[in-house]
């Protein structure tokens, strides 16, 4: 009877969060835009193919398209099923890249797979899979020791083996939004908070080239031909925008000047040719995609709907906080990419999967404009 009460309440709420689903299209329209014009000239001198992170980027658009749709129809209560699966088979995903017939590294980090002719994160995937199990966890009971277990160990793997500080932040801080929206105890949130900060101290001082960073966020021009390079140049090309920016493909900074220019630093290319208003708007679609969250998660009708939903919310939050606070010098540089706008596959994929699971959620629960 549960099965076929569910079924029909399914059919009554088939329409998922339009304004979200639009809002998505939108942004990956735009997104596909701008790796064209940022990536032009990097095509040319790595590939003589100024068309070359394009068509990647289609593929991989296609891709995600794809799964988003998939998981809007697939029931994500089915979840509960294979979550530790999903998150063991991730963290294995995680260690592969150690191996030297499969794992690709790239400026003295571990961070890729390479299976076949096609190169994943897999931190991008536990990403995703750290918020279904910690959902399926949270549903029944708020276990503070298993979450310290799997924060420990998956983020001691991702900021000190892969060197990715930035990710390993964006899991951490998801990890705890999680526990607190799920009920945890505040003084618990408020106690971790020393810890963290400890660690991320260690972190950093144990490090050269965070340390750099660190003194770059601090003075952002104070050694331009060296470790402020990269922030000075960001900001040169935010400010060379103004308030309408210089024009879509006009931007000087992407001729080789801005490191990272189609992936991690898109934004800086975002701010020169549209200009302050234009990066406004961007913002504003990414303001209306998490307030469409929340609201799925707040209107859903079930626990574990309600924590997964705010769970894939805080995520793609979070890393659109630290990426674009990152990009105007509020936070030191991180290699975090922007979601639904940077060059790159595993994320673009495993983004739009998150969204297809919201829109799952919503099409679930009476989710109102």
């Amino acid at each position: 009877m549960k099965r076929l009460d569910f079924s029909l309440r399914l059919q009554k709420n088939s329409v998922a969060d339009i304004p979200l689903l639009i809002s998505i299209l939108i942004l990956i329209s735009f997104g596909l835009i701008m790796v064209y014009d940022a990536s032009v000239v990097q095509g040319l001198k790595d590939f003589n193919d100024s068309f070359y992170y394009i068509r990647q980027q289609l593929i991989w658009v296609v891709l995600g398209l794809l799964s988003m749709t998939f998981f809007t129809k697939f029931n994500y209560q089915r979840f509960k099923i294979f979550s530790l699966t999903f998150m063991l088979f991730s963290f294995l995903l995680l260690l592969a890249v150690f191996i030297p017939s499969l794992g690709i590294s790239g400026g003295g980090a571990h961070r890729w797979l390479k299976i076949g002719s096609i190169t994943i994160q897999p931190v991008e995937i536990i990403k995703l899979a750290s918020v279904i199990y910690l959902s399926t966890l949270f549903e029944k009971k708020i276990r503070l020791m298993p979450l310290l277990v799997l924060v420990l160990v998956v983020g001691l793997v991702i900021a000190v083996l892969q060197k990715d500080l930035g990710s390993a932040l964006v899991f951490v801080i998801t990890s705890g939004l999680l526990y607190f929206v799920s009920g945890g105890k505040i003084w618990h949130f408020l106690a971790s908070l020393p810890l963290a900060a400890v660690a991320i101290f260690i972190l950093i001082f144990t490090s050269g080239y965070r340390v750099k960073r660190i003194l770059a966020f601090i003075d952002p021009f104070s050694d331009p031909q060296g470790y402020t390079y990269h922030i000075s140049q960001v900001l040169i090309a935010l400010g060379s925008g103004g308030i309408l920016g210089l024009g879509l493909g006009h931007s000087r900074q992407k001729f080789q000047y801005i490191p990272e220019v189609s992936t991690d630093s898109i934004f800086g290319i975002i701010g020169e040719e549209l200009g302050f208003l234009g990066a406004l708007v961007l913002i504003g679609l990414f303001f209306l995609v998490i307030l469409r969250g929340l609201k799925i998660a707040q209107n859903c009708e079930d626990r574990f709907g309600k924590v997964l939903a705010s769970g894939l919310t805080c995520w793609l939050g979070i890393q659109i906080v630290i990426n674009l606070s990152s990009m105007v010098a509020l936070l030191p540089l991180t290699g975090v990419p922007l979601p639904f706008i940077s060059y790159g596959g595993s994320a673009l994929v495993v983004n739009l999967t998150a969204v297809g699971i919201l829109l799952n959620i919503s099409r679930q629960n009476n989710v109102s404009l």
